[in-house]
């Protein structure tokens, strides 16, 4: 009879984790971002959870108990939407040491913060969201980026389920510190840096700089966004860092293996490789044939979704012409003209408008990857053991190029001083046996772990459903003013001891100095 109990019990405790009612936020038009997202939320609706998704890339097969509020009526879609022009001519000011660097980072994040406030205007008058706003949840996941708009939302409705954040790449500026843990820039770079965890004196001076403008720019975008909100309702609402600091979870689209390893706590849980499905899929069959076909290797040369293959100066792209075309192997390579799909510009490389990247680098003609460091195609090229040349442009790009080269793993390029020497010896480095033979060691790394990314983040989504902020992962380092999170409190008050005990000391002796000159001078006399 107890034992009959006890599995019904058990049955109704897994029956209420696995029908839980699951909100999905996602206000940025980049589909890089929401590729990361989507596995995670398919996942949870083939377990048996209701979800309903607000996003600006709807699923093509969604599940039967899948929901979708489509957002791309509020802002253009980041696809092969940036051209190369501004970061293959930088002006003079750009090129300076330091300022010019903190300057690209700055102009980068004002650009997300006043996109983030545009879409917020549309998002909160969005008539099907504020619908769906209205019901009940069990737990709410949101995109942590440029954006704390849907947090300040989540409170106009009175939403209390425990909330979830997601980054599509290693964490914002300060995002850290909303579960507590270590944002110091001594040894932690700024997400648009290009930086590793060993700095200098001037990286660091340049990583503080970068951290304080844009930790700023931000706050001034969450004021907006709450000013917003508050004069579309006709009602104040809570401070949105207040509302941020609300979260229960943090999920980041990192691993230690590849990106360098961070000071975290519990409520920050990486996922690194989360949007890698095992699957194998389809290749085109012309893909297919210039891969099978091939003697000696392919190389995939691909500048993600949304930067601008065909902005490139005819300058730079002959440079890589004359380069691949000196090359036994055959390139692949992603270009956006329509026209030119299937055409062979060289005896070796053919370009394609479209290419499915992760399943032509687990094949095993694939011989390395060259990209401009955007964190899906990196990750996917290190899980596949296969050697980079990186070219970073903007946003993450340049730290994660910068951590895949520290693991030794990767060659760095500048797409604004690409030379075609330099891309020949980079090219030699990373077809060499030495070099392959490490990208597949660190592959070995990158895939031991206790569950694959997306288990891991099934897991702990079901987990903070369960128990919701009854079980805290963050550190009591969040709720600390900064005057006693750097303990200067207590070293002013070691510092008044000590210049106190000097002081008394010094008039203590002065005063016995006095009286023992004094007893003398009697003894004297």
């Amino acid at each position: 009879m107890r034992l009959y109990i006890l599995c019904f019990i058990t049955l109704q405790f897994t029956n209420n984790v696995y029908t839980a009612r699951i909100l999905g936020l996602f206000p940025h038009p980049g589909k890089s971002h929401q590729m990361v997202f989507d596995p995670l939320l398919r996942k949870l609706a083939e377990r048996g959870h209701e979800v309903t998704v607000a996003t600006f890339f709807p699923l093509e097969n969604p599940p039967k108990n899948y929901t979708e509020i489509n957002l791309q009526s509020l802002a253009e879609l980041r696809l092969e939407s940036f051209g190369a022009e501004t970061y293959e001519y930088p002006s003079t000011l750009m090129r300076i040491p330091v300022l010019g660097s903190v300057l690209d980072q700055y102009n980068q994040h004002d650009g997300l913060g006043t996109l983030a406030v545009t879409i917020c205007e549309k998002l909160t008058r969005f008539l099907p969201l504020n619908k769906v706003l209205k019901q009940e949840y069990d737990a709410v996941i949101v995109e942590r980026f440029d954006s704390a708009c849907v947090h300040g939302l989540l409170n106009v409705y009175n939403i209390k389920a425990p909330v979830i954040g997601i980054s599509s790449c290693t964490l914002m500026p300060g995002d850290a510190a909303i579960m507590g843990a270590e944002i110091n820039p001594s040894f932690i770079p700024v997400v648009t840096s290009s930086f590793t965890h060993k700095m200098s004196f001037f990286e660091r001076l340049e990583n503080f700089l970068a951290l304080m403008l844009i930790t700023e720019r931000y706050r001034s975008t969450r004021l907006k966004e709450k000013a917003v909100i508050e004069g579309h309702f006709g009602k104040k609402i809570n401070d949105l860092d207040a509302e941020i600091s609300k979260m229960s979870l943090l999920f980041v689209n990192s691993f230690f293996v590849g990106n360098g390893v961070y000071p975290l706590v519990p409520g920050i849980v990486e996922v690194g490789g989360i949007h890698i499905d095992p699957k194998n899929k389809n290749i085109p069959n012309h893909v297919e044939k210039f891969v099978a076909a091939s003697e000696h290797g392919v190389i995939l040369f691909s500048l993600g979704s949304q930067l601008s293959s065909t902005s490139i100066s005819k300058e730079k792209q002959d440079i890589f012409i004359r380069a691949f075309s000196k090359l036994k192997e055959r390139v692949i390579w992603k270009y956006a003209d329509s026209a030119e799909e299937g055409t062979l510009i060289a005896h070796n490389i053919l370009r394609v408008k479209w290419m499915p990247q992760n399943e032509l680098l687990k094949h095993p003609k694939i011989k390395a990857f060259i990209g401009h460091g955007g964190m899906l195609g990196s990750l996917e090229a290190l899980s596949a053991g296969k050697p980079m040349i990186i070219i970073p442009v903007f946003a993450d790009q340049k730290l994660n190029a910068a951590a895949l080269k520290d693991r030794r793993t990767a060659e760095i390029l500048s797409l604004a001083n690409l030379k075609e020497e330099d891309l020949d010896k980079a090219l030699k480095n990373i077809l060499s046996t030495s070099m392959r033979e490490r990208a597949r060691l660190v592959s070995s790394m990158w895939h031991d772990r206790e569950r694959p990314p997306l288990d891991t983040a099934v897991y702990w989504t079901e987990r903070v459903i369960r128990w919701g902020n009854q079980s805290p992962l963050y550190s009591q380092a969040k709720y600390l003013p900064f005057y006693q999170y750097a303990l200067l409190d207590v070293a002013a008050f070691v510092i008044m001891f000590v210049i106190t005990l000097i002081v008394t000391s010094f008039y203590i002796f002065k005063y016995l100095f006095i009286i023992v000159r004094r007893k003398s001078k009697e003894k004297i006399n």
